[in-house]
């Protein structure tokens, strides 16, 4: 029974980033090929992906209250659902600020800054497949390296994007609208470092 319940929570995490993986697949297809009067359904669409991300960070909260033993500390288990959980918020937000600032022509580099996130939600799914076997793993920390790397190219190109916008962009509602928009794609980049932050703790305090 112990062994059933240790594999959820592991089972859990893999669920969870998946979901994270698929939101960040969909808005670049979204982006593709974009059409302004889709994005409402596309939202809608984006928005029910996220919700079973909800249900996943739901159902670890349920089996951390039933839980006796755990296979890593409870507080560990709950940070790290809840930060996996915030990279498919993030996803959404970016696509929701596309909506809300009724944006019709894409800037060109905004797909680059999508393939980005494929990349980190890729390589967090990686990450979370090793996580289990955390203190044998001879991949975990190159992952952990690997997404801080994909942050900090998150973050030039967020610098760069916003000195373009700034530098060549006239009209203050459309730079009012991209600065949002590019500053949610930095903060979902973010989102995927805490993830692999709360990892390396794990591994830190547990071999």
């Amino acid at each position: 029974m112990a062994r059933k319940q240790e594999n959820f929570f592991y089972k859990n995490f893999k669920e969870s980033i998946a979901i994270s993986h698929e939101a960040s697949e969909f808005l670049k297809s979204v982006l593709l090929d974009f059409n302004p009067e889709e994005l409402d359904l596309q939202k809608r669409k984006l928005h029910e992906i996220e919700h079973r991300g909800d249900a996943k960070k739901h159902e670890m909260t349920s089996e951390l209250v039933r839980a006796f033993i755990t296979p890593i500390e409870r507080d560990d288990i709950f940070r790290l659902s809840q930060n996996i959980d915030e990279v498919t918020d993030a996803i959404e937000d970016i696509l929701m600020q596309m909506y809300i600032n009724n944006i019709t022509v894409l800037r060109d580099d905004v797909v680059e800054f999508a393939n980005i996130l494929i990349q980190c939600t890729h390589a967090l799914q990686t990450m979370l497949a090793e996580l289990e076997n955390f203190k044998k793993s001879k991949n975990l920390r190159d992952l952990i390296i690997e997404i801080n790397h994909l942050e900090e190219v998150g973050d030039e190109m967020y610098s760069r994007n916003m000195r373009r916008l700034m530098t060549e962009e006239k009209d203050p509602v459309t730079i009012i609208a991209w600065r949002e928009i590019y500053e949610d794609f930095e903060k979902a980049c973010d989102a995927c470092e805490d993830v692999a932050s709360v990892v390396e703790s794990i591994i830190v305090e547990n071999t």
